[in-house]
């Protein structure tokens, strides 16, 4: 990586690889109580940025932008129509009614991700699909939702999933949500449409449920799983985002959405917040990427299929 700085106060030229990026704003404190600013942010992905750039690469975005901090209002923004001439986009329909086309930014480089930080995205939230495979997910995803329920449960109801998982040779890996919940990737390597990740995801929760029913919810709206854990598999569908892992989340604390290894699920008391931009790179630096099997060869769906069809019914 190659940087060069004209610098003032406020506003900082940084070129990264050959192109110019701007930063404005970076002493604005994006994190009040924590005293955390926009400078912070920026340098925190900067640094970041080998370890969360493969799973942004070749994906289009859906900015969520933060230009205040944390505490100011947020909007999200699909449509990109004044990039700098050096960042890609790609043009798509979204999922909407409308079917509008509008031009995604697609991350690809440490210069476009550092823009995208500048615009006020705090967190990251990149399709699960590549833009020369959009129909094809490079991953199936179990989303554990909280909601109002204590981290705990999550826990607990993750554990069963892992099981699950382990039982019909899914491979499986696990990241904190940056709140309560948690997400449960299984690799797929863009071999299966994303109606089939759903299905499959469908059928591991349906099973979960089953098994912990006094503690998680297929119920899609929020009111009626009130002190459960929900499982949202309709979260696999195309133009669907998902923070991605590394990602800062807009919480008090600056908790980071972490990869963690199974085991840790087990030390009693575990929080979200034991995972922060304070503590994750003395983490990577003491157990490397836990998240890389996510973009890996990716499961036979039919094997697992088979032998999640040979045990308890769907």
């Amino acid at each position: 990586m190659k940087c060069k700085m004209n610098q003032n106060k406020q506003n900082t030229t940084v070129e990264i690889d050959g192109k110019p990026v701007e930063l404005t704003h970076l002493e604005k404190v994006y994190w009040p109580e924590e005293g955390i600013t926009k400078g912070d942010l920026i340098a925190y992905y900067r640094e970041i940025s080998p370890v969360i750039l493969p799973y942004l690469i070749d994906r289009p975005q859906s900015l969520n932008r933060f230009p205040n901090g944390i505490i100011g209002e947020h909007f999200f923004q699909k449509d990109i129509n004044d990039a700098p001439k050096w960042a890609e986009t790609i043009r798509l329909k979204t999922e909407s009614k409308n079917e509008e086309l509008v031009d995604y930014l697609v991350c690809q480089d440490e210069a476009t991700l550092i823009y995208m930080i500048n615009l006020g995205c705090i967190e990251i939230n990149p399709w699960s699909s590549r833009v020369n495979s959009l129909d094809n997910p490079d991953y199936a995803v179990i989303e554990l939702d909280a909601h109002s329920s204590t981290f705990a449960m999550t826990v607990q109801v993750a554990l069963v999933v892992h099981q699950i998982l382990e039982e019909i040779g899914a491979v499986n890996r696990v990241k904190t949500s940056g709140q309560t919940g948690l997400h449960i990737f299984v690799p797929l390597a863009a071999k299966y449409s994303y109606e089939q990740a759903r299905q499959f995801a469908q059928m591991i929760s349906q099973k979960v449920n089953r098994q912990v029913p006094e503690l998680t919810s297929l119920e899609s709206k929020p009111q009626k799983y009130i002190g459960k854990i929900h499982l949202d598999y309709p979260q696999n569908a195309k133009g669907k985002t998902m923070v991605a892992a590394y990602s800062l989340r807009p919480r008090p604390g600056a908790p980071v959405s972490t990869p963690l290894d199974w085991d840790e699920l087990h030390q009693p008391g575990i929080s979200p917040l034991d995972f922060t931009i304070k503590n994750i790179r003395d983490r990577l630096a003491r157990k490397g990427d836990l998240f890389s099997a996510v973009l890996g060869p990716g499961i036979e769906l039919a094997d697992c299929l088979d032998k999640l069809s040979a045990g308890s019914p769907i």
